[in-house]
Formats: C-alpha cells, sequence, structure tokens
C-alpha cells in the first residue's frame, strides 16, 4: 500500500507538470508556483499572478493548485525525492527546516545580498514578526506569503439591542464572559436557549493565544523544553471550560459549523481568523458586523498564523532570480494591501496601511485597526516539527477532554508535555 501511495503521487505530479495551460515561449522564464489557496483566496492569488505575469513580460508564473496543504506537503516531499521540485512553493515553518537540511532551497538572504533595489530600508518595513519567524539558524531563508491573525467577530445589532455600545466590544477575558451570560437568551420563551454568547470549534492556535496572554510560553526559548503545562495553561483550558461547562454561554461547532451559525445570528460572538471574513462576506451577512482584536487577559501576545513561500535551487540560475522576482514583487506594498484588502490575510509591510485600499477600510470601519495592531505584539509557533505534530494531540487529547470533562487541565496538559520532550530526545539521540 506504502508503495502504491508514493507511486500515485509521483504519477500525479508527471501529470501536474505535463497539464500546462498553455505553452510558454523560450524567451520568457517560467517560474511554477505550488499553492493550497482555495475559494475567493485562490480567486484573489490568481487576480494577482495574472497582473504580475501581464507586467512582466519576460517572466510567466504558472500557478498550480494542491488542493490543501496536506496535499501540498506530500507533493512537496515526494518532489524533492526525485529532483523535481517546483520553483516557488508555500510552506510551513516545519517544512522548512527539512529543507533545509535537504539543501534544496536558495535562502531569501542570497537574492537580497544581491540585489541593490533591496536592502535595510525595504527589510525593515517588514513587520519583525515577519523577519524572526522566517528566519533560521540566523538566516533569512523564506518570505511571508499568506499570514493571519485571529480575530473576534461580533454582531452590532445584538450588543445595540442589548444596550451595549456597538462599537466596544469586549476587551478583556473578563468582560468576554459578562457580554455572553447576558446575551445567552431564550427569546421566544420555549425554555430552550436559541441566542448564544458564543460558539468555538477546538482550536490549538486559539489555546496557543490563551496561554500567551496568561503569561504562558509553548516551549522555553531554544525549544527543548515544553512549557504549556504550566498555570497560565491551565488558565486557558479553564477559561474554555468555562464557557462551555459553567456559565453555558458557548457551544462546540466543528469546521465551518460556527462561521454559519454566526451569520445566522445563533451567537453574539464568534473567534477565528482573519480569513474567515472573505468567506462570510462571499456568503452574505445581513446585520451589522463588528470585527476587532481577540480579547486579552495579561498580555496581548498573540500567535501568527500562515504559510510563507520558498524558493527551490534550479539548475537554471534564470528561474531562480525570476522566482526572486515574483516573491519581491508579491510581498511589496502595493501588493501585499491588495491581499490584505482582498483576503483578509494581514498586509507583510507597515507602509501598506498608506495605501488607499486599506486606508479606506480602516476609515468605514475604525475597530478594525485593533485586529492590524495584534502584528505589533504577535509572535509565532515554535519553529520544530515536534511542535507541529503535537498541535493535533493538542486538540484531541487535551483541548477536547478537558472540555469534555474527561481529564483535569494539568493531567492532560502532562501528558503532552511528556509526549513532546520524547519526541524531541528522540530526534536529539
Amino acid at each position: 500500500m506504502k508503495r502504491f501511495v508514493i507511486l500515485f503521487v509521483i504519477l500525479s505530479l508527471f501529470i501536474l507538470s505535463c497539464n500546462k495551460k498553455e505553452k510558454i515561449s523560450d524567451d520568457i522564464t517560467e517560474v511554477v508556483f505550488w499553492q493550497a489557496m482555495g475559494g475567493p483566496l485562490g480567486d484573489a492569488l490568481e487576480l494577482l499572478i495574472n497582473e504580475f505575469n501581464t507586467t512582466h513580460s519576460n517572466i510567466h508564473v504558472t500557478s498550480i493548485n494542491m488542493g490543501n496543504y496536506t496535499a501540498l506537503s506530500q507533493k512537496l516531499m515526494a518532489s524533492i525525492q526525485t529532483g523535481n521540485q517546483p520553483n516557488v512553493a508555500q510552506a510551513y515553518e516545519a517544512w522548512i527546516a527539512n529543507m533545509l537540511e535537504g539543501d534544496v532551497l536558495v535562502p531569501m538572504q542570497d537574492f537580497i545580498d544581491a540585489d541593490q533595489e533591496f536592502g535595510e530600508e525595504e527589510l525593515s518595513d517588514i513587520y519583525p514578526v515577519f523577519i524572526k519567524s522566517n528566519t533560521i539558524d540566523g538566516k533569512l531563508v523564506s518570505f511571508p506569503f499568506n499570514k493571519s491573525v485571529r480575530v473576534q467577530y461580533y454582531n452590532k445589532d445584538i450588543l445595540f439591542q442589548n444596550d451595549y455600545d456597538p462599537n466596544k466590544p469586549p476587551k478583556t477575558w473578563d468582560e468576554f464572559r459578562e457580554y455572553c451570560i447576558l446575551l445567552t437568551k431564550d427569546l421566544d420563551g420555549d425554555g430552550r436557549i436559541d441566542q448564544y454568547g458564543t460558539t468555538m470549534k477546538i482550536s490549538a492556535w486559539q489555546f496557543e493565544n490563551l496561554l500567551l496572554q496568561a503569561g504562558g510560553e509553548i516551549m522555553n526559548e531554544d525549544n527543548t523544553e515544553p512549557m504549556f503545562n504550566s498555570k497560565a495553561g491551565i488558565e486557558a483550558l479553564e477559561f474554555l471550560s468555562n464557557i462551555l461547562n459553567v456559565d453555558k454561554t458557548g457551544y462546540l461547532s466543528p469546521g465551518y459549523e460556527g462561521q454559519k451559525d454566526f451569520t445566522a445570528r445563533k451567537c453574539a460572538f464568534y473567534e477565528d481568523s482573519s480569513v474567515s471574513m472573505a468567506y462570510m462576506l462571499r456568503t452574505g451577512i445581513d446585520f451589522n458586523l463588528g470585527v476587532s482584536a481577540i480579547p486579552i487577559k495579561e498580555t496581548k501576545r498573540n500567535i501568527i498564523s500562515g504559510t510563507n513561500v520558498v524558493i527551490f535551487k534550479s539548475e537554471n540560475e534564470k528561474k531562480e532570480q525570476a522566482a526572486w522576482e515574483f516573491v519581491k514583487w508579491f510581498t511589496d506594498t502595493a501588493q501585499t494591501a491588495r491581499w490584505s484588502d482582498l483576503t483578509y490575510y494581514m498586509p507583510v509591510r507597515k507602509s501598506a496601511f498608506q495605501e488607499d485600499v486599506l486606508k479606506k477600510r480602516l476609515e468605514s470601519n475604525p475597530e478594525i485597526a485593533s485586529v492590524y495592531d495584534q502584528l505589533n505584539y504577535a509572535t509565532f509557533e515554535p519553529q520544530i516539527s515536534e511542535w507541529f505534530e503535537t498541535r493535533k494531540y493538542m486538540e484531541e487529547h487535551v483541548i477536547e477532554k478537558v472540555i469534555r470533562g474527561i481529564l483535569s487541565p494539568k493531567e492532560a496538559l502532562d501528558n503532552a508535555a511528556e509526549m513532546i520532550s520524547k519526541k524531541i530526545a528522540e530526534r536529539e539521540n
């Protein structure tokens, strides 16, 4: 079965490489870009890539969608094994660390050092969190691409109808619990709750943010020891459990169900990625929507999410340089502002807010400024494969079991800490 899967992946790669939509002229350098952007995000990406191709007569970016990140990861690993990797690809930090070990990437720093038009001024314009998260062993190896933060969506109409200022959503954990208690109601008097304060899905990302906000850390500074099984970790899990099991002002909703329930007015608040906005706007919202930063406890620290882009080594240096031109163009001020406007991903440059598209957004929705402000307090997940392996365990065996009352927060977190410690020890030995 394993051999069959490998053969299938290789065959798929061959078909993808042969299935070009158009013949590229010999005097044009083709850049093959593997990505996993679907729906409105994919539409936005296609729009910008078409613009790049139109304005760069000597380069053509051929964008190939892999469907989802799991498929993208599998196909990238298979392509590296056969030496048929693309020129550019989206990649998470854990993948990038493995690629560096395989010596298949050209670090972005190499292009920057040789590019007279890209210097310290350009680098200082990129948010520090993006520079740090793309730097491994002191070298900038990748570039930020589709980066998001968590956002608090809220129904302004419900707040107004309950004598709350619709432009002042809850800013702290305590305020959020208070709002949820008062907004959870039996509206028709049938003895059943039909408007909840909130709904949530089991999310390692949400736990990470709560942990940091409570003053905790995921790992120690050199990522060798877990630190999430701390007082702050317990407080993070208790916050979730209190809403669901003590206050009973929220409920679990898997996948996109919470997003659908929120747009259907079944709850007042919904926390998710900033990118959820693109999907909600597409399906339609018939109430006054509020968007703000997530409530905090001790600190505003938060985790960014999303992938970066990498450039693979090629026997043709023209392809490598053309790939850099595309990455540089896509992350420049005008394009990163438009990308953010179209998708609600975060702009990677501070100067993006001088562009009209983002200026208008902030003028029409002043509270959304707090969402972007989260970038000034943002950090990133540990750049080790063991943490990315542990994230799913955190969701299934920590968060869910605590919420279901199967394990205490301390017991569940200690189990996860023991697991990741063993994984790190196995790698080091």
